[in-house]
């Protein structure tokens, strides 16, 4: 019938249209951070998105500044000039550390180290985070069309499974049926 291929045709122009969703959305979000989810009409995420661009720049920021602060307090404690005393401002006030070099030079050397690996890391979940808004604006778009209708189930009964060669059973079990 007529009905019947007008409903197809229907069909097939939204499966033309829904399929190229999920890469405009994540082309989008590559070329604009949010703006997959934009496209995805999920305004709701975009403070998530951006708050966590926010924290990872807050954390860049702080541990680079910190590994630059401990680096040229390191350097000053290693060199023999008396004028280069950063390190000083690191301590307490008035405090001497005659006869503790080695210690100190130990300590600043470590919380440099631990202020590059931080400052490493927070580069590394900048990116995480730019691919999980990428990832989240693809995923979201090629879902949009899923279908969550009430026709979805599954069905678990009791069942009696034999060999086919005769009518008795040989074994009693589960049977689990899903209807799409």
């Amino acid at each position: 019938t007529n009905a019947g291929l007008d409903g197809a045709v229907v069909v097939n122009k939204v499966a033309e249209l829904s399929a190229g969703q999920g890469f405009n959305a994540a082309t989008l979000d590559l070329a604009l951070p949010g703006a997959g989810q934009i496209y995805n009409r999920k305004y709701w995420k975009l403070p998530i998105v951006y708050g966590g661009f926010v924290g990872c720049a807050y954390a860049l920021n702080w541990n680079n500044k910190m590994y630059k602060d401990y680096s040229q307090a390191y350097l000053d404690i290693m060199d023999d000039d008396p004028n280069t005393k950063s390190f000083e401002d690191f301590l307490p006030l008035n405090s001497n550390i005659s006869g503790q070099e080695e210690r100190f030079k130990e300590i600043f050397r470590k919380r440099k180290d631990l202020y590059r690996r931080q400052r490493d890391l927070s580069i590394f979940a900048f990116i995480g985070v730019y691919l999980l808004s990428v990832i989240d604006a693809y995923v979201d778009a090629e879902l949009s069309d899923f279908d969550i209708s009430k026709d979805i189930g599954m069905r678990i009964e009791p069942a009696f499974f034999n060999d086919g060669k005769n009518m008795k059973s040989n074994s009693v079990g589960l049977q689990c049926s899903l209807k799409f």
